[in-house]
């Protein structure tokens, strides 16, 4: 049998240099050159430059006449007989796979220990005697099975992979519905903004306007007082002058008179501006009080909006653990090593100092700030737990146990991950806000009073969710607002 090297040395002598693939139909021209009839065919269909002129051999460039071509019975022969040997040498390629090369005999068996195919003489040679040596089926039994875990491991990790994608992509939809909402709720109250400093712009314009008029007109009258009095100074002046350069007896006659006349003459002095119109130029900041309050109510709408809804909130005195104080309003709670004659249900927490919000979320975006007074040495513990969160015994306050928390401790806080890891702060917080995005699946801590980011989880909620607060420590306590 021809080995497979040399049919396919074969196969490569017999292909059509336009096609590059085994001559179909081979014909012949007059440079005796062979090509496919249809791979011919379709060369001569390409317009020539020169119409009067006979169509080249593809390979060689010889002209030909289009209809001189003849068929080459002699080489399709020769084609059809190296298919053969190809196709037979393909699947004498096949037979030798299951043949052992060494010794030619057909493969039986496998060896564990090596991890070789083995034939009738492998089997029986020194270096398999003492190995694990079975039947090929038997030996690949295991290995299935095997396979069988590992693809069974794979499917599900697959099936795993599509639900994050899936519960990831319905994470995005929901903030890029968010982000679509906040955009509308921009546009909207800053075109309200802008008709509004529209409005104020015209009426503060208006009133410049009217102290305008009014500035000029006190101006005008000033003008028209003060060349009054010059007038009658200068008078008075001209008078004295003339008096003075008379004669004795002429400046003598009349004189007391004329002395008093310019002794009780006073100079009365106008004023520019009116006490009145200073007082409205002085009030004039105070016209622009209702656009600062306006612009004051504008950017809290605007944050209230585009932030969490405030989550009104009261502890539930049914969870609170007997060492924590709870006030009459169950928005305070103080730690108290005195234990509390508080009777024993399913929902109290019966080893950890905690205490729960007497609602919970299943949806939407909430927040809330803790106010927290810690004494010397003790802590608070914030954030949001699962509904089946542990109530009775050690409660391990971590994301695989329903908890996403914060402490804050006497001069350190630490996030309440798989392992607590202290977190470096600019400012030790004394007002925490905790905002909670269920659809998203965040737990945001911040600074309610310099807005420091704190920690922020990332979580996938499947069930209702409830506000959550630890104390520990004489003294320690936490009170709670919107």
């Amino acid at each position: 049998m021809a080995s497979a090297a040399s049919v396919s040395s074969l196969a490569d002598e017999v292909n059509c240099p336009i096609c590059q693939g085994t001559l179909r139909e081979p014909v012949t021209i007059d440079c005796g050159h062979n090509f496919c009839r249809v791979c011919l065919t379709r060369y001569l269909e390409i317009p020539c430059l020169d119409p009067g002129e006979l169509p080249t051999c593809p390979l060689c460039k010889e002209p030909f006449r289009p209809g001189s071509f003849r068929p080459n019975w002699q080489l399709a022969s020769v084609v059809e007989n190296i298919e053969r040997l190809k196709l037979g040498s393909q699947l004498g390629s096949e037979e030798e796979e299951d043949v052992c090369l060494e010794h030619r005999e057909k493969v039986y068996y496998f060896c564990e220990d090596d991890e070789m195919q083995l034939c009738v003489v492998c089997r029986e040679a020194w270096e398999h005697r003492h190995h694990t040596v079975r039947f090929l089926e038997d030996a690949a039994g295991p290995y299935r099975e095997q396979i069988q875990k590992c693809l069974e491991c794979l499917r599900k990790e697959g099936e795993e992979i599509q639900r994050i994608q899936l519960r990831e992509n319905q994470r995005i939809q929901v903030l890029l519905t968010q982000v679509a909402t906040k955009k509308q709720k921009v546009i909207s109250e800053f075109a309200h903004l802008s008709q509004f400093l529209e409005e104020q712009q015209s009426v503060l314009l208006a009133q410049l306007e009217r102290l305008d008029g009014d500035i000029l007109k006190h101006r005008d009258e000033f003008d028209v007082l003060v060349a009054g009095e010059i007038c009658r100074f200068n008078t008075l002046i001209e008078e004295l002058e003339e008096k003075n350069q008379r004669p004795a007896r002429d400046l003598l006659t009349d004189i007391r008179s004329t002395l008093i006349r310019c002794e009780t003459r006073r100079c009365r002095k106008p004023e520019a501006v009116s006490p009145e119109l200073g007082q409205r130029i002085r009030d004039f900041p105070q016209q622009a009080l209702p656009l600062r309050r306006e612009m004051k109510t504008f950017l809290e709408k605007l944050c209230f909006e585009l932030d969490y809804e405030p989550a009104h909130i009261s502890l539930d005195p049914q969870t609170s653990h007997p060492k924590l104080l709870l006030s009459e309003d169950n928005q305070q709670a103080r730690f108290s090593y005195k234990w509390q004659n508080s009777p024993d249900n399913p929902q109290r927490f019966d080893r950890a100092t905690c205490v729960l919000a007497h609602s919970g979320f299943t949806e939407g975006r909430h927040t809330w700030v803790v106010n927290v007074d810690l004494a010397h040495g003790g802590s608070c513990t914030v954030g949001v737990v699962s509904q089946d969160i542990r109530r009775k015994g050690e409660l391990r306050m971590r994301p695989e146990e329903g908890v996403w928390a914060v402490r804050l401790a006497w001069g350190f806080v630490s996030a309440l991950g798989s392992f607590p890891t202290r977190l470096a702060l600019e400012e030790h917080p004394r007002q925490v806000r905790v905002s909670i995005d269920y659809e998203v699946g965040w737990v945001t801590f911040v600074n309610a009073v310099t807005q420091e980011p704190i920690y922020t989880f990332t979580a996938s909620f499947t069930q209702k969710v409830f506000p959550f607060f630890g104390l520990w420590g004489r003294g320690s306590k936490f009170s709670l607002s919107s």
